[in-house]
C-alpha cells in the first residue's frame, strides 16, 4: 500500500505523517521562544505558523495532504520560525548573505515572500484539483470518494489550462492580503511594528515582496508540477474499478 494512503483502510495504523511533521518542528518553534528579539514580533510572525497546523490537524482525516506538500509547509514554517526569531533583518543568514554578495540589505525577507508563493501555489493546486472542476477528473478517476476529500464528478482526466494562472492569482492576492496586515498592523501599533514591516529603508519593498511572491508561485508551477502529481496519485485508493 502507498504510504500516503496508511489509515484509509480499515485496520491500518493512523497515518504517521502529520505526527512527523509536529515531531520535526516542535523543537524549532520551542527553540524560538528561547530570547526571541522580541516577542511581539515573534507572535507576528509565527502565528501563520499557530493558526495553519491546527487547522491542518483538525482537517487531516478528511483531506490529508499530500507529502510533498506537508515537506513544503514544513520549511515554510521554518523560515517563518527563524524570522521571527531574530525578526528577518537580523537572521543569520541573511546577514552572511548581505556580506558575501555585497547587498545594502539583509533579503532574508525576500526569501520570506518567495516561499510565500510557492508554497501556496502548490497547496492552491492541490485544494482546486481535489475540489473543484479545474482538476478535470484526473484526481478522481481511481474513484476517489467525496468523503476521502476528493470532489466527485466527472471529468476529461486532464487539469484545466486555467489551473496554473488561478494558483498563481491565489498566491498574488495572498501577498497583498498579507502586505496590508502588515500595514494595518504598523498603523495600529506604530514603531513596535518596524521590525515587522522590515523594511530596511527601501521604499519598494511592499512591491518587491509582492513580486518575489510571484517569482516564487510561478518557479513551484514551473518545477514542481509532476512531483506533485505523482506526490498526489499516493492518495487515491489503493482499488481499481
Amino acid at each position: 500500500m502507498p504510504p500516503d494512503r496508511v489509515g484509509k483502510i480499515p485496520g491500518a495504523p493512523a497515518d504517521p505523517r502529520p505526527w512527523w511533521f509536529c515531531a520535526l518542528l516542535t523543537p524549532v518553534l520551542a527553540w524560538s521562544l528561547v530570547r526571541p528579539h522580541d516577542y511581539f514580533t515573534w507572535f507576528l510572525e509565527v502565528v501563520p505558523v499557530l493558526i495553519g497546523v491546527p487547522l491542518m490537524l483538525a482537517l487531516w482525516r478528511r483531506f490529508p495532504l499530500s507529502t510533498l506538500l506537508l515537506v513544503l509547509l514544513w520549511f515554510h514554517c521554518v523560515i517563518l520560525i527563524f524570522g521571527g526569531h531574530y525578526t528577518y533583518a537580523r537572521v543569520p543568514l541573511g546577514e552572511w548573505a548581505k556580506a558575501w554578495f555585497g547587498w545594502s540589505r539583509n533579503n532574508y525577507d525576500k526569501l520570506g515572500h518567495f516561499a510565500q508563493g510557492f508554497v501556496p501555489a502548490i497547496l492552491a493546486r492541490e485544494i482546486l484539483l481535489r475540489t473543484s472542476p479545474l482538476g478535470g477528473g484526473g484526481i478522481r478517476s481511481l474513484d476517489a470518494p467525496a468523503a476521502d476529500g476528493l470532489a466527485p464528478g466527472a471529468g476529461s482526466g486532464k487539469p484545466s489550462r486555467w489551473l496554473p494562472f488561478l494558483c498563481g492569482c491565489v498566491c498574488l492576492a495572498f501577498s497583498a492580503a498579507y502586505e496590508l496586515f502588515e500595514w494595518l498592523t504598523a498603523v495600529t501599533s506604530g514603531s513596535s511594528a518596524d521590525d515587522f514591516l522590515g523594511t530596511q529603508g527601501d521604499p519598494w519593498d511592499t512591491q518587491t515582496d509582492m513580486a518575489m511572491a510571484l517569482v516564487g508561485a510561478v518557479c513551484a508551477l514551473t518545477l514542481l508540477v509532476r512531483w506533485h502529481d505523482r506526490s498526489l496519485a499516493r492518495l487515491r485508493p489503493a482499488r481499481r474499478g
